[in-house]
């Protein structure tokens, strides 16, 4: 069956419009709560970022849940892959967070996780929404669920972060920039970095509700990049506004996307002997980094866009690491899920056991030039069977002569068509994708 609601990470949109409102939010907890009831016992945990918006999806999900007769636990201001861990350490059937990740304020979603802290499977979201057209009926009134707050969440989660750096020595004499992109991270990234004995310059810990991912964050590194060499850190950690995704700068203010990070990592653990595989990328994944697993003997497999898949792929292959080049990475020893500030302290343990700066981490990997080029078409997947198309991908791949790669992928969330050109020289890239746009563009009208 095809799903109405949920997409490939929950049910996300523009607030005020469908699905995206107080009403269906509280249908959907009503419903969501039915069917985690069915299996087992145990409270619902609900996390939020710090949009403007939450309360009042909190509260909407907070009263679906218990009309159905569902305990509801409340954490407040949390990062997503929060949620999943003390979904797992409460014992909580499930747990929900509030959250359009990096997107900006006026946008939300929600997401779940099985009481394994992972994504849902896709059954269980089938049928939540065949709940979902049900009627609405209350459980009796001494079986409403209750409600409470658990105070020493941010608290537990910190320590659980400390729980997962690997270096033989603390940070102490490391100067670090934390921006934590006014969202949910503002109240333990910091916290965790210090804890370990960096000193630690926060940038974006605000939050108003109107400004998580506003020109700061993982998608806007550029404040980032200008404190860390304005204040002479050492290096900067950037996340998103729900603290699943993470980017770092070096000490002269040079950007190190989830594909040089995972390089990283994954180059960091073989050489510690506990990598256990391979590593899985998608098919955006810098060249670059196959390479230069290539190079260190390190298996490593492509699979589509989407952290779901690569989540699938390690779980099918029994490996543990695996990532985005946005920065979501699959450490799936220590977490369930991407997360951003447990992904930043993997790659400082790698910094502190060699003895390297992240700049000298960096030049591990050559990071092919890559040129996107996004053309507005209503039906992007028809295009990939045009023949023009066709002969334009097979041309571009001549004109590469076997030192880069080609990619079109139409958009899951707009209707583009994603043309991808990567190889050694970023002046014939740039050229080869401007063309084969334009070729796409033509065969789409």
């Amino acid at each position: 069956m095809e799903k109405r609601y949920f997409g490939t990470d929950g049910i996300r949109g523009r607030v005020g419009q469908h699905p995206i409102t107080a009403e269906f939010v509280l249908k959907l907890g009503w419903a969501a709560g039915k069917v985690f009831s069915r299996n087992r016992k145990g409270p619902v945990l609900i996390g939020k970022d710090t949009r403007i918006s939450g309360y009042m999806f909190e509260s909407a999900l907070e009263a679906g849940l218990s009309a159905a007769g569902v305990d509801v636990r409340l954490l407040g201001p949390m990062p997503t892959p929060a949620v999943a861990y003390l979904t797992r350490t409460f014992d909580a059937c499930a747990g929900i967070v509030i959250s359009a990740s990096h997107n900006p304020y006026f946008d939300n979603g929600i997401k779940f996780f099985s009481e394994s802290g992972q994504k849902l499977p896709d059954d269980i979201e089938l049928a939540i929404e065949a709940e979902m057209d049900s009627a609405m009926e209350m459980v009796e009134s001494d079986k409403i669920g209750k409600v409470a707050r658990i105070m020493d969440a941010a608290g537990r989660y910190i320590e659980f972060c400390k729980s997962c750096y690997m270096g033989s020595r603390n940070l102490r004499g490391f100067k670090v920039v934390v921006d934590c992109a006014n969202g949910a991270t503002y109240q333990t990234a910091p916290s965790v970095l210090r804890e370990l004995g960096a000193e630690v310059i926060e940038i974006g810990v605000s939050p108003d509700g109107l400004n998580i991912n506003d020109q700061i964050g993982s998608t806007s590194p550029e404040t980032l990049q200008q404190t860390v060499v304005n204040r002479q850190a050492d290096f900067g950690v950037g996340l998103d506004g729900d603290g699943d995704r993470v980017v770092m700068v070096d000490a002269d203010g040079e950007l190190l996307d989830g594909d040089e990070l995972l390089m990283i990592i994954a180059i960091d653990r073989h050489r510690r002997q506990v990598l256990n595989g391979g590593v899985v990328g998608t098919v955006m994944t810098n060249f670059g980094l196959e390479r230069a697993l290539g190079d260190a003997g390190i298996p490593f497999t492509r699979v589509a866009v989407g952290d779901r898949y690569v989540l699938e792929e390690l779980n099918k292959r029994h490996w543990q690491v695996g990532g985005e080049s946005s920065g979501h990475i699959l450490c799936l020893d220590l977490t369930s899920t991407g997360d951003g500030t447990v992904s930043a302290l993997q790659v400082v343990s790698a910094m502190v056991d060699s003895g390297k700066t992240l700049g000298e981490l960096k030049r591990q990997m050559d990071k092919y030039p890559q040129a996107m080029i996004n053309v507005r078409c209503q039906r992007a997947r028809d295009l990939m069977a045009s023949s023009d198309v066709v002969q334009a991908v097979a041309a571009t791949e001549d004109k590469l002569a076997g030192k880069g790669r080609v990619l079109l992928r139409p958009s899951g969330t707009e209707p583009v068509m994603r043309v991808m050109v990567e190889g050694e020289d970023s002046t014939l890239v740039e050229l080869l994708a401007k063309d084969l746009a334009e070729v796409v563009e033509a065969a789409a009208h």
